[in-house]
């Protein structure tokens, strides 16, 4: 091995913070994880929809629902200023099984029982 360059450059999996460039480039970022058989957990539940792995993060249901709450203040005379900033309550766990098995890694019973929703 010449240690005067670096060595190759491998990644072992992938974490999608869910920006937008992502969000909107779902179809290709993962179907570009299946191609690299890269083990990849998103933000998104579209991304599990589409065949990504995992998906851990707020429930964007949740927070629209709570986010009316802070509309119907501010809309009775409320300053936003002065509304305290929430930090997000309930996240989903969203795990695809076929996606799994595909990548030959197995899903632990403890942690299937833990997600919100299993994809078959």
């Amino acid at each position: 091995m010449d240690l005067r360059r670096p060595p190759p450059q491998h990644a072992d999996a992938v974490l999608d913070m869910g920006d937008s460039l992502t969000f909107f480039q779902a179809p290709r970022v993962v179907a570009l994880a299946a191609k690299y058989h890269l083990p990849t957990s998103y933000l998104f539940r579209r991304c599990a929809d589409l065949g990504g792995l995992i998906v851990y993060g707020p429930d964007f249901v949740d927070l629209y629902r709570r986010a009316t709450g802070y509309v119907d203040k501010i809309l009775r005379g409320a300053k936003p200023a002065d509304l305290p900033v929430e930090q997000p309550t309930k996240f989903a766990l969203v795990i695809n099984l076929k996606t799994a098995k595909a990548l030959g890694l197995t899903v632990p019973p403890s942690l299937r029982v833990r997600a919100d929703h299993v994809i078959e």
